[in-house]
């Protein structure tokens, strides 16, 4: 038997619900800034504290504690609501900031970066809890769409910007400039989410399978991080975080078993839109950050160009808001909704897969075949977001959220490792301490014809795109509530 869902009594009307998504724009803004801005001040922040070998922390830190941390936001919000939740997040982001920009040396950046992602890593799940609380399962995918263009805005803004910055004025000014952007997010988040439905249900926090979950997370981030650049995906190092990483996933598993209010609720994670849905959203997500990261050395390497110019050539794979927008359209006016990111995605993982076989096809053709792919991105992310905010009660949402963020975050981190192996087998570089992307386009400068090993990049970029699209077809297309549709007809949870 279904089981309604425990809907709302009140919506906010159109007026509250619109005020209240434009102040969580620029929280979702300022976690999304963060994580391009620092990319291009990382040479330069290098050379000021003259260690390269520790700079990798400077994004792996923020990495593991903004993934770690993602679901126990969503948790924390569902028992003592979404409002207070974003404001803490946003302030231990702020706190974070000011200790990277007032670091005197590498130790202390990497420690404010790590406190940045304890903040972080909560911003986005709550934002798109607080989004399933005011405005409709019909009308939610055109501000899906819209958050999107945020997205966008700051991953093609966000390196020029850091990149200006470090360069031309002080590397701690991309730190410093988190500061007013945190404040006047706080602000907003204060005000304009005072009226803002609540779902207050007795709830208690499982701590032991919060640790359990987290513990388990931070070393298979590290394995997948370090496996093929620093050590051999076989050497003992990574095989002692596999086999750590597992150990404690089990011991989570056993505990969802027996907690009397599991960390992850069993009922979310066996609703079937929740499993398809997180499923597409994650290899959708994957492919498309392994895909910019490596289309931009494919562009470097293959056809020569520079690194200003291989940025721009990345901005129509980067530019999903038009795949976001058909998505949130079809919501609003079609039943069959699932139809535009089918379609989609069909056509995106076809001319992936041309590019597999002709990498060498001219540069035009090439940055016109990767615009498609991420047009077909696009057209993912709203439809499966939406889909299991619809299908899980209000109560549980925060946590679904989190969850559906964990799992994006390790399908990319799952992603980007692999295309990196094949980068650095195809170049003929060993994994050592201290390898990356710079050094391996250094390797290549002055090879030969090296378009195969991107070949072989793109085919697994196919096969993410071709599992998204299988995880889409299977999930459940459940009818979506309009603001005049009674709160009794609630959609069915499992």
């Amino acid at each position: 038997m279904h089981a309604p869902h425990d809907r709302p009594l009140h919506m906010p009307s159109v007026a509250e619900a619109k005020a209240i998504f434009a102040g969580l724009m620029l929280a979702v803004f300022l976690a999304a800034l963060n994580q391009t801005i620092v990319a291009t001040a990382l040479p330069t922040i290098g050379r000021a504290f003259n260690d390269f070998e520790n700079l990798s922390w400077v994004v792996t830190a923020y990495l593991l504690t903004s993934t770690a941390v993602a679901p126990l936001y969503g948790k924390v919000s569902d028992i003592y609501g979404r409002r207070a939740t974003l404001l803490a997040s946003i302030g231990i982001f702020l706190a974070g900031s000011a200790v990277c920009a007032a670091a005197p040396d590498m130790t202390l950046l990497v420690i404010g970066r790590a406190l940045q992602g304890v903040g972080g890593g909560g911003i986005l799940p709550v934002a798109q809890a607080i989004m399933a609380d005011t405005i409709t399962p019909r009308e939610r995918g055109r501000y899906q769409a819209y958050m999107g263009v945020v997205w966008v805005t700051s991953g093609v803004g966000g390196p020029v910007l850091g990149g200006v910055l470090a360069e031309h004025l002080h590397w701690s000014l991309v730190f410093w400039l988190n500061v007013p952007l945190a404040l006047a997010a706080a602000a907003m988040t204060h005000t304009r989410l005072k009226k803002l439905p609540r779902h207050d249900r007795r709830h208690a926090l499982d701590y032991l399978g919060a640790v359990l979950m987290m513990a388990a997370t931070v070393p298979l981030l590290l394995a997948l991080s370090w496996g093929g650049t620093r050590f051999a995906w076989t050497s003992p190092q990574i095989l002692a975080l596999a086999a750590l990483s597992a150990i404690l996933s089990f011991a989570f598993a056993w505990r969802l078993a027996v907690a009397p209010e599991p960390f992850l609720p069993l009922s979310v994670l066996k609703n079937p839109v929740m499993r398809w849905g997180s499923t597409a959203n994650a290899f959708a997500m994957g492919a498309s950050i392994s895909l910019v990261i490596y289309a931009a050395l494919y562009f470097e390497v293959v056809h020569k160009l520079s690194s200003s110019a291989a940025g721009f050539a990345l901005v129509p794979l980067a530019l999903t808001t038009p795949g976001s927008l058909l998505s949130g359209r079809a919501m609003l006016h079609m039943q069959h909704y699932k139809r535009v990111p089918i379609i989609g995605l069909a056509i995106g993982t076809v001319a992936l897969s041309v590019l597999t076989v002709w990498p060498l096809m001219p540069l035009w053709l090439a940055i016109s075949v990767l615009g498609i792919v991420g047009l077909a991105i696009g057209t993912c992310y709203p439809i499966c977001t939406v889909s299991i905010q619809n299908a899980v009660p209000n109560h549980q949402v925060g946590v679904a959220m989190g969850a559906m963020n964990f799992f994006r975050a390790l399908a990319s981190a799952f992603a980007v490792a692999i295309m990196g192996t094949i980068v650095l087998i195809g170049f003929g570089a060993a994994p050592q301490r201290g390898m990356g992307v710079a050094t391996v386009v250094q390797a290549a400068s002055g090879a030969a014809n090296l378009s195969h090993v991107f070949g072989y990049v793109f085919a697994a970029g196919t096969v993410f795109l071709l599992c998204a699209l299988i995880a889409v077809a299977v999930m459940e297309e459940r009818p979506l509530r309009g603001r005049n549709d009674p709160v009794a007809a609630a959609q069915p949870a499992e």
